[in-house]
């Protein structure tokens, strides 16, 4: 399966990547909208470890996200277990130099795609902190829907805040 629509491509992460990746990271303008367990500041052996985590999936469900040929953020489903095994939680993040270029709302239709069709996912959700205005338009527009709002259900740089779900289900199904 090819994920690459015109200079935006999925790909696998590569030890090469480490040092941009920690590079684009190392921002708190990103982190303000990624869980807690990402550390900050983010170090070159951070990334090393993950995406060496990465790459002992199989399948692989994180992937780079490539514009032009340069990595610029990170994608991946996490699916889920037991009666749940057929969805999987969307997370994503794009560096600050590439953002309103439609790259992640390319990024997630790529993944989206991959996830039902070479996955086999049912549904494919995301949870986005209510400040995060843009990740939701990202969303809405590759066709997730709203399912609800979580009030003060997330706790982020010690201020309490909405979390909205999202969600798409596969119309294969």
């Amino acid at each position: 399966m090819k994920l690459q629509h015109q200079q935006v491509r999925l790909r696998q992460l590569k030890q090469s990547d480490v040092s941009q990746l920690a590079q684009l990271l190392n921002n708190p303008k990103i982190l303000d909208n990624l869980r807690d367990s990402i550390p900050f500041p983010y170090f070159e052996s951070d990334a090393l470890k993950f995406v060496d985590l990465c790459n002992k999936m199989d399948p692989l469900r994180n992937f780079a996200i490539e514009y032009d040929g340069q990595l610029v953020g990170t994608i991946g489903l996490e699916q889920e277990t037991d009666v749940y095994r057929l969805s999987g939680q969307l997370g994503y993040w794009i560096g600050e130099p590439f953002w309103g270029k439609g790259i992640a709302t390319t990024a997630v239709n790529l993944m989206v795609d991959y996830g039902f069709k070479s996955l086999e996912l049912i549904r494919i959700h995301a949870c986005v902190f209510s400040f995060n205005k843009a990740s939701q338009r990202v969303l809405e527009k590759n066709g997730f829907k709203l399912e609800g709002i979580f009030e003060k259900a997330v706790i982020k740089n010690n201020m309490i805040f909405d979390e909205y779900h999202f969600a798409k289900v596969n119309g294969k199904s």
